[in-house]
Formats: structure tokens, sequence, C-alpha cells
């Protein structure tokens, strides 16, 4: 019998085939015929939650990845269930008193909570955007640089720079800011200023507006030269208003997806003095994290906590997915083969423990900790959780080694000559 990673292994084809997989899996099984939209939630057995509340964040996530789908594979299933997504986001979740989008609604869409918090206005923004580069959809791109406009007048700090969390559903301040309840009460997060970073460079890409694009060669030097923590090159997670940091701990995912996002969003600015001042700091923060990251089964771990100096090994299915394309984005800028190595055993790990055979779709938790704690995450579709980093990781990793087979296969020609 095959091993995983011989069934499975780190190419580009690999890649687009499980892309393809979490595709299907989305299609078959979160779609409410019901109530319309999709299920907010479904169980790692693929059962629905038929009355669970719906969330902005999975709406635009599923919004986004169907887009990029329908685009990457030229596939008009996909761009269905995009539109679907599309139309469930403005009749749902667009607040047409205050403007922005809602936080969340009921299971029939009504909305259940209208905070106004930045990071699911910034999802929407990215949900729009690629939406609008699929189907070329005029109101799409209204509604994506209306909500721009709402974060760029509301959110920003106009003392200290960066962006504010959250308000109320009328934009008013709020003493809560929270993302959730496993978050500090501050009024800056790294989490927030980068996606925040995703959705406006996603937003230039669709548009090329002048203030979008000065908006994000902004964000690209706020999360270099503000969250980034020049001594550690991990990101600083939590902050005050003047950039204090009060954070407790490092996140190794975040850290390594932030490392791909930024030099994303100077490559769509294609500004050459960006990609000179910060080309250094994006392999350094890739290369910190490639030293201190990896667990004893190929994994990169969750955190490092400030409190018990520890490094906690728990995998969860994002981190791998966002180091793949980190480390594969690492290695296209450097050539060390230390990337590459690394990439191959996340993948490995990830088919291992994340990957569900039987039921489909990645488990939050690897397998292995699953047994270690009954109570972990283990929902496949919901609030937190929806097709957009292994889906995004699929697609871009396989744009990445596209890009890097074909440079090995033009090496190989050039001995033979």
């Amino acid at each position: 019998m095959a091993t995983m990673i011989e069934q499975y292994p780190l190419t580009s084809a690999s890649l687009k085939a499980e892309c393809h997989n979490i595709a299907k899996w989305w299609i078959n099984h979160a779609v409410d015929n019901t109530n319309g939209g999709f299920y907010g939630e479904i169980s790692e057995r693929n059962r629905p939650v038929t009355k669970a509340n719906k969330g902005l964040i999975l709406n635009a996530r599923i919004l986004w990845f169907f887009s990029e789908a329908a685009i990457t594979f030229d596939n008009d299933e996909y761009g269905k269930i995009a539109t679907r997504a599309f139309n469930y986001l403005l009749n749902h979740f667009d607040d047409k008193q205050h403007g922005g989008v809602f936080w969340e609604v009921n299971a029939v869409g009504q909305c259940s909570n209208d905070k106004k918090q930045v990071y699911a206005q910034s999802f929407a923004i990215y949900g729009l955007s690629a939406y609008y580069l699929f189907s070329r959809n005029e109101r799409a791109k209204e509604k994506a640089l209306e909500y721009f406009a709402l974060i760029e007048k509301h959110a920003v700090d106009k003392k200290s720079g960066g962006y504010l969390e959250a308000f109320a559903g009328d934009w008013s301040e709020v003493d809560d800011v929270r993302l959730s309840h496993k978050d500090k009460n501050s009024p800056k997060t790294m989490n927030t200023h980068i996606h925040i970073l995703e959705a406006y460079t996603c937003l230039y890409r669709a548009t090329k507006d002048a203030k979008v694009a000065s908006s994000l060669k902004a964000l690209v030097g706020i999360v270099c030269d503000k969250i980034l923590d020049a001594n550690t090159h991990h990101l600083r997670v939590f902050m005050t208003l003047d950039w204090q940091d009060v954070s407790d701990a490092y996140s190794y995912g975040h850290d390594i997806e932030s490392s791909w996002l930024v030099w994303d969003a100077i490559a769509s600015l294609n500004d050459k003095i960006l990609q000179q001042q910060y080309e250094k700091t994006v392999i350094k923060m890739a290369e910190v994290c490639l030293a201190q990251s990896l667990g004893e089964s190929g994994q990169v771990c969750d955190q490092f906590t400030f409190k018990d100096k520890k490094t906690h090994s728990q995998s969860f299915w994002w981190v791998q997915a966002e180091a793949l394309v980190g480390f594969l984005n690492a290695f296209q800028l450097t050539g060390n083969a230390k990337f590459l190595e690394a990439c191959e055993s996340i993948w490995q790990f990830t088919q291992e423990q994340h990957i569900d055979l039987e039921n489909g779709e990645w488990l939050w938790s690897a397998k292995s900790d699953l047994v270690k704690d009954i109570n972990a995450c283990s929902y496949k579709a919901g609030f937190w959780k929806g097709p957009y980093h292994n889906g995004r990781a699929m697609m871009e990793a396989s744009a990445l080694l596209s890009k890097i087979e074909s440079y090995i296969r033009g090496k190989s020609n050039a001995n033979v000559m």
C-alpha cells in the first residue's frame, strides 16, 4: 500500500487536485437549500447544524475562495457558488442603514449582531474584490470601494497611524473591541492589520484605485515597521493605541502568513522601492519562523507563550496551509533548500494529520492533538473555518511550485545540452 506522501507528493498538480477536493466538499455539504446561503456550522462528520447563526467571515471566505477558484480553473460550477455567496452577502449582511457589513445573522438571514468589526469589513472587501475580478459585476466593485471608504473614514487612527479594531452598528465607539473571546481587548491588533492588508491588495488588483494604493503602501510600512518587532522578527499580536506591545505570545502561523502577504502586497503595487526596502525583512521573518517553529513531526507549531516560555506543539489546519505558501515564497526569493524541505515535511504532516480522507475537507486540529484534547474545536465548517486558508494555500502554493518546477526543468535541459 502506498504511503500518503507517495500518493500525494508536493507538486503543483497534487495541490491543484486537493484544491478541487476542497471545493467539491463545500459544494456538496455547505449549501443551505432551505434558508439560503450556506450552513453556519457543519460537524467533522459532515452533519449541518441547521439552526446555527451565519457569520460574515465564513460567507466572505466562501465568496473569495470560489471566485478565485473560478478564475484559476475556469470553472462555471465554482462561479455559481461564488455568485450565491455574493448575493447572500448583499441581501443579508449589507447594512443598508449605517453602511458596512453585519457581524452575524441568524439561520434564516436576519441580523443578530450588527457590530462593525473592522476585520469583518476587510473580509467583505476581500471577497467582493475577488468576485469582481471573476465576474466583472460593477456592483461588487462599488460595494468593495464603499466598504473601503468606511474603514478609511472611521477606523484610521489619525494620531498614531494604523487601524482601530471595532465599532458599534452605527460606527460609534464601543468598549469591547475583541475579535473573539480568546483575544485581548486591545485597540490595535496584528490580526486585523494583516487582513486589511490582504483585502486592500485584492481591491487594488481589482480597481487600480489611487486611494487604495496609497493606503496599501502605508499598510506595508505599518506591518513591517510598527507591528513587526525588529529585534525578534516576530509580529506583535496586541498593541496599545501608541503601538506599545501588550502581547503574551508569538503566533508562528501569523508570522509566516504575513511574510508572504506583505510580499504579495508589494508585488501588486509593483513598487521597486518597497521591494528593495522590505525584501530582507520578508526573508528574515520566514527564516526565524523556520528556525523556531518546527515541531518533532515536521509541523509548524501554534505559538510560543511568554508566561511559560514554551513552544506549544499543537497543529491547526490553517497554520500548516499558510506555512506552505510562506516557505515556498521564501524559497523562491532565496533558493535556500531548507525552505523547500520544510514544505515537504509540512505537506506530509498535513496529509497524515489534517486531511480527512474518509469525510473530506481538513480537520481543524491534528488527529494526534484531538486524541489528547477531546474539547478541541473540531467542526469542518463554521464561523472561523471556511475554504479560505487551505483552499488559498492550494492555489498559491501550486502557482509557486509551478514556477519552481519550470525553473528546475529548465536547468535540467540546459545541463543536458
